[in-house]
C-alpha cells in the first residue's frame, strides 16, 4: 500500500533489550528481556509491548506506557524494526498482540530434588534426567522474535519506508521484512 510519508503519521518501531535483574540459572548464554517499543513522542517516550512473569507460573502479555528507554538503568540496546501508521496504533497493535499466545509454564518444583526444574511432561509430571537433551525454553525473546514481530508483520502493522525517487520527498510504505532490519547499536544477545 502506498502512502505519502509524513513523520506525524508514522511512529518508529524498535526491538529493545534490557538487562535482567536475575539471570535464569538454567541458561548459560547471556539473555535479555526483549520487547517491542513504539516511539510515539518527540521526547522518545512511547508504548512498550512485551510478556511478563516467569516460566514457573507462565507469562502474560502486557502493554504499558514507557519513558525514553535509554533512561532505564537496565536498558541494553535497541534495534530498528520499521514504522507503524499512527492510525493503527495502539488499537490494532493491541488486538494483534493480545491474541499471540504468551510463554506457558515450563518449570515446576521437583519434590525429589527440592529444585525448580524444566518439565519434560505435565501429565504425568516428569522431569528431565541429568544430561538428557532438553527442548529449548520459550521466554520473552522467543515470544517477541518468533511470534509477536511476525504477527505484526503479517497484519501489515510494521512498515518499512523507502524513497521512491532520488531527490523526491515522497516515500512508499510497505510491510517490513525480517531480512532487511538493521541494528542501531550493534549489541547482540538472546533474551529472557
Amino acid at each position: 500500500m502506498s502512502h505519502e510519508h509524513n513523520p506525524e503519521q508514522y511512529y518508529t518501531v524498535w526491538k529493545l533489550r534490557f538487562n535482567l535483574a536475575t539471570p535464569d540459572p538454567d541458561t548459560t548464554s547471556t539473555r535479555y528481556h526483549t520487547t517491542i517499543f513504539v516511539e510515539t513522542s518527540p521526547s522518545k517516550s512511547g508504548v512498550l509491548y512485551h510478556v511478563v512473569g516467569d516460566i514457573t507460573s507462565g507469562m502474560s502479555y502486557q502493554k504499558k506506557s514507557s519513558d525514553k528507554p535509554e533512561d532505564s538503568k537496565s536498558f541494553h540496546s535497541r534495534e530498528f524494526l520499521g514504522y507503524t501508521d499512527a492510525t493503527t496504533h495502539p488499537k490494532q497493535w493491541d488486538m494483534v498482540l493480545s491474541s499471540v499466545p504468551p510463554p506457558k509454564k515450563q518449570k515446576a518444583l521437583n519434590t525429589k530434588t527440592a529444585e525448580t526444574e524444566q518439565v519434560k511432561t505435565w501429565d504425568p509430571l516428569t522431569f528431565y534426567k541429568p544430561g538428557e537433551n532438553r527442548r529449548p525454553l520459550f521466554k520473552c525473546t522467543e515470544w517477541t522474535e518468533q511470534r509477536a514481530i511476525p504477527a505484526l508483520e503479517e497484519a501489515g502493522l510494521i512498515l518499512s519506508v523507502f524513497e521512491t525517487s532520488g531527490s523526491s520527498a515522497s516515500y512508499l510504505a510497505r510491510p517490513y521484512s525480517t531480512t532487511n532490519r538493521r541494528s542501531q547499536t550493534g549489541a547482540s544477545g538472546s533474551g529472557s
